[in-house]
């Protein structure tokens, strides 16, 4: 068989080790594994009749080509934000010009089809998030092979309770929040550290689970800055160090306000997003006439080697992806689920939203975690 592989949307730790995972299972059963650079891109612009751009865009993986890639993070295949179904006018590629006018967005679905199968592509693996893997759902039901890999470090991707880069993420969430104890207590100042999460508040509530800061803010529950900086005042009085840190998801919302968006929409509908902390640091400092701390944590989480968990999921994760594929199967995303390996049909990730549950691990009135029941939940909640 000839299995392709491709890494879409934000890179995560444990990407190429799951990449390395899959080459190693399945090279020493006389399989083929193609990397597809640049996520979804690469195979919209990958010409057929062009031996220049299949160069560029596919690459033959074999395990001296992946044998040392796990050791550090990111996806060595790369990454974009590209969804064939919605390319807008001007990035069309030139040899489909004539096909796709105007501008847009035109939906290519017809021409990845005809990569896939022109390059002999059996089945494909997608690694990714939501928007990835929605794409990846959409060559599933065109009826081409897809096996679906979870990972975002926000862990909020359907049907699985965990997805590659969380454990990283919220390992270094925990190491900045102690490190920057020392700048603010030294100046008695109050922190505010953003992080990552459009949607879903967990690196941000985890990460101030763990490393026990006073308050967090998350994507879920609109806040009140004038509560949110009484109760930081509080906290700053009763510590003996005489300061106060808290989180924010770089998604939360005042609670008469949107989130924070700049630029313009992706291929996916999203606008980006920052500067919810920094909005928050001003007013707390306003309201208080305390001097803040602000730090946008953003790049950072999803930055350097993955760490032991990571390095564990992806290796799983990648077995049973290529397991699958071999078997035949299709229509799959692996998981975990109630603290097993498993899969799911690949449509789940459509079927619903994985948020934080406020009501089982959230604070309203003190926002804060406020974990309520541990007996029966998943590993990181």
């Amino acid at each position: 068989m000839r299995i392709g592989i491709l890494t879409g949307g934000g890179d995560v730790p444990g990407l190429n080790a799951c990449i390395k995972g899959v080459v190693y299972r399945l090279a020493g059963q006389g399989h083929e594994v193609v990397g597809i650079r640049r996520g979804w891109g690469g195979l919209t612009y990958t010409n057929p009749d062009d031996p220049k751009t299949i160069e560029t865009n596919l690459l033959p993986l074999t395990k001296n080509t992946v044998r040392t890639v796990d050791r550090t993070g990111g996806t060595f295949l790369h990454s974009s934000r590209t969804n064939p179904g919605k390319v807008k006018g001007p990035q069309v590629p030139d040899f489909l010009a004539d096909q796709y006018k105007g501008e847009g967005p035109h939906d290519l679905t017809p021409h990845v089809l005809r990569v896939l199968k022109s390059q002999g592509i059996d089945v494909l693996l997608p690694i990714g998030g939501d928007d990835t893997l929605s794409y990846g759902l959409r060559v599933h039901n065109e009826g081409f092979p897809v096996i679906a890999i979870p990972k975002t470090m926000d862990n909020d991707v359907h049907g699985t309770d965990y997805a590659l880069g969380f454990s990283t993420a919220v390992s270094r969430g925990v190491e900045f929040i102690h490190n920057l104890r020392t700048p603010t207590g030294s100046h008695e100042r109050i922190a505010v550290v953003e992080f990552f999460g459009r949607y879903s508040g967990d690196t941000s509530l985890i990460s101030a689970y763990l490393a026990g800061a006073d308050r967090a803010i998350i994507s879920e529950v609109p806040f009140d800055v004038d509560k949110l900086s009484q109760l930081l005042m509080e906290d700053k009085a009763a510590n003996p160090s005489h300061y106060a840190i808290m989180t924010i998801s770089e998604g939360a919302r005042f609670a008469d306000g949107d989130m924070v968006l700049s630029g313009e929409a992706d291929a996916y509908g999203h606008r980006k997003l920052g500067g919810i902390g920094l909005l928050t640091a001003d007013l707390i400092k306003k309201r208080t006439g305390q001097d803040t701390v602000y730090q946008q944590v953003g790049y950072l989480m999803r930055a350097g080697a993955p760490d032991s968990l990571d390095l564990m999921v992806a290796s799983n994760y990648a077995v049973m992806a290529a397991d699958l594929a071999v078997a035949g199967e299709s229509g799959h995303m692996v998981a975990l689920r109630d603290g097993k390996y498993t899969h799911v049909p690949i449509s789940v990730t459509g079927e619903g939203l994985k948020r934080v549950d406020v009501d089982e691990l959230y604070d309203l009135e003190a926002y804060r975690p406020k974990v309520r029941h541990v007996i029966g939940r998943p590993m990181f909640l």
